[in-house]
């Protein structure tokens, strides 16, 4: 089997029915659906027995947090890759897993363009740490893994990492996929592959994103304890030249179009 695609959810029963009805509407067969719902008490449970028929796997019992259920789904997951679609989120369209795996790549992680969703129909494309790399003919690094990430949602990682390097921290509440990343992609060098393909839509609307306060302390945290002192103080002396640097560059750009702005008023004016 190819692929486990793995969705946790929380009384959430609109958004999972629109995360479940993306993903049984492909046009790619060769996966495995499994549902990991923490006790839903708003109707969700329902959502699910009304697609009992095209889910592999589900379950609803009270969990430890996110990656909890996250490490439960794993440990049922069966494919090659495993994805983590969240209730909410849902597969960009109904061939989107069919372009991703019809290539038949081999990389440990594929990963692809995420559409982010905010309030009031107002999108955003996210193309990660992979396209801009890929646009100066590198690939990825320590240094992109310190500070960035790739997008959960919109990457296909194998599961034989999960055997390798453990599964996600649940002693932390919204960063430990960007911690698992920055272990195998960082500091392990594990291939990724990125396709130019929009691969699922993003609810903005969740704690990672809403609380950005936790997940700036908790990434703190796990820096500390995951990267030795003398690389964690190198790179933060990196990231304040590169801070300082575009604030400079910035600061010339400004005052750059200021003067050509003002010469070309004069020109008007003469004219």
């Amino acid at each position: 089997m190819k692929l486990s695609i793995i969705t946790v959810n929380l009384n959430n029963a609109e958004g999972l029915r629109k995360t479940i009805e993306s993903v049984v509407s492909q046009t790619f067969t060769d996966f495995e659906y499994i549902i990991i719902d923490g006790g839903s008490t708003d109707g969700s449970v329902d959502i699910i027995k009304q697609y009992a028929d095209r889910i592999t796997y589900w379950v609803s019992e009270p969990d430890k947090g996110i990656y909890n259920a996250m490490n439960k789904g794993i440990l049922q997951a069966k494919g090659e890759y495993c994805q983590f679609l969240n209730s909410g989120d849902f597969l960009y369209s109904n061939k989107v897993l069919n372009d991703v795996f019809y290539p038949n790549f081999t990389e440990d992680i594929i990963t692809g363009d995420m559409l982010k969703l905010f309030p009031d129909n107002i999108t955003k494309l996210d193309k990660g740490q992979a396209y801009a790399r890929l646009q100066k003919g590198q690939n990825l690094t320590l240094y992109d893994m310190f500070y960035g990430t790739i997008n959960h949602s919109s990457s296909f990682i194998k599961r034989e990492l999960f055997n390798k390097y453990g599964l996600y921290d649940e002693n932390y509440k919204i960063v430990s996929d960007w911690i698992f990343f920055l272990k195998t992609i960082g500091f392990a060098g594990i291939e990724v592959k990125y396709v130019n393909i929009v691969i699922s839509c993003f609810d903005m609307s969740g704690i990672s994103n809403t609380n950005l306060a936790l997940r700036n302390r908790e990434r703190k945290i796990a820096l500390e304890k995951i990267v030795p002192k003398q690389i964690l103080s190198d790179y933060n002396y990196f990231k304040e030249l590169e801070q300082q640097y575009q604030t400079f560059d910035y600061i010339l750009k400004y005052k750059i179009t200021r003067i050509i702005v003002k010469a070309i008023n004069k020109m008007i004016k003469n004219f």
